[in-house]
């Protein structure tokens, strides 16, 4: 594919920011993974509870829930924290990680417990909905291992990965993990979650200007799966 020179980081327009996990970030979460991708940095952390939500009561299944939030300097400008309760932003990308890290655990082989996976962006420089998504499988995969060693739960309770990226369309040229820059002058943007076999969680799409065609549209989508296949290589390595 052909290089921009416009692109901020001079990164070609299939080329991910460089990506580093560290687990273990905090130690005393069942899971913990601080994600960096690129200048974004978001904190995932998995707390296991032996209960699930009342609706689920007797279904002999357990549950994922995520939570979202921008720390208030995690931002060019502050960010007031959320004290009345998550805006309508926050609340879609909640459901969005949910949805897509549910896509990575046998929810019946976890058993009447509930995962809940809390997701702090200490710096944003765009994707930070995606990164959360992909750090969130690592930490989600570091708390069913522990689980399993104390025999709680089957390791067959973690599917194979599930990892996330941006696509955008900026000037007329498609670029993979969009930086905040890239983000902001976006045309078209999608933010796409994948199984690691391939199949699609969640496609959020948006034109920011004029509609485009369904042939840039599967052409976004192969560009998210070609990044979304080196996410999962890296997932897979970190975690051994």
């Amino acid at each position: 594919m052909e290089t921009r020179d416009a692109r901020p980081d001079g990164r070609r327009c299939d080329e991910i920011r460089p990506v580093k996990f560290t687990l273990d970030y905090v130690e005393y979460p069942e899971g913990s993974v601080l994600i960096e991708q690129g200048r974004t940095r978001v904190l995932c952390n998995v707390s296991v509870e032996e209960t699930v939500p009342a609706w689920m009561i007797g279904r002999c299944r357990g549950w994922l829930t995520a939570e979202y939030a921008l720390l208030p300097r995690s931002t060019h400008t502050r960010t007031l924290r959320e004290e009345r309760g998550p805006q309508g932003r926050t609340q879609e990308i909640r459901r969005m990680i949910g949805r897509a890290l549910r896509a990575a655990v046998d929810l019946e082989k976890l058993g009447e417990r509930t995962l809940i996976v809390d997701c702090d962006v200490i710096q944003a420089d765009g994707g930070t909905r995606t990164a959360a998504i992909t750090g969130g499988y690592v930490a989600v995969a570091l708390a069913i291992r522990r689980l399993s060693e104390r025999g709680i739960v089957p390791p067959e309770a973690l599917k194979p990965p599930v990892a996330a990226i941006s696509v955008g369309m900026v000037g007329g040229d498609l670029l993979l993990d969009l930086c905040y820059a890239e983000d902001a002058a976006a045309d078209v943007d999608l933010n796409v979650a994948m199984t690691s076999d391939g199949y699609l969680v969640e496609v959020q799409g948006t034109a920011e200007g004029k509609p485009f065609s369904q042939e840039t549209f599967n052409r976004m989508l192969d560009l998210a799966a070609c990044g979304i296949a080196y996410l999962v290589r890296q997932q897979r390595e970190v975690l051994g």
